[in-house]
């Protein structure tokens, strides 16, 4: 995304509107909940300004006309000139990926 573009997000579940929370407020620079006790981390220059500090609900009329709309949550962002970094999965609340087998039943053995 350019700088100055609108990043604009609808999620429809708690959990995926966390990791938008997560992912915005990390990029703009409000990560909070560190121990007082740790060394204080480095400022990084935000990679995006908040347009809105509260998800947008949908309003009366809106849920009148569409019912499934009731659970939207609308979060918008600016990006700016800070250069892009990858997000750390677990900082946003995402489980950890695990590749190979090993784990439950392979899907080969249906019937067994």
């Amino acid at each position: 995304l350019a700088p100055g573009g609108k990043l604009a997000v609808v999620t429809f579940h708690s959990l995926e509107d966390r990791i938008v929370k997560r992912f915005l407020a990390l990029g703009a620079g409000r990560a909070g909940g560190a121990s007082r006790h740790a060394p204080e981390p480095v400022p990084e220059a935000p990679r995006w300004e908040l347009v809105t500090r509260r998800p947008i609900a949908p309003d009366a009329d809106e849920i009148a006309a569409n019912p499934r709309a009731r659970s939207a949550r609308l979060r918008v962002a600016r990006r700016t000139d800070a250069p892009a970094r990858p997000a750390e999965r677990a900082a946003l609340g995402l489980p950890a990926l695990v590749f190979g087998h090993g784990r439950g039943r392979s899907r080969d053995r249906r019937g067994s």
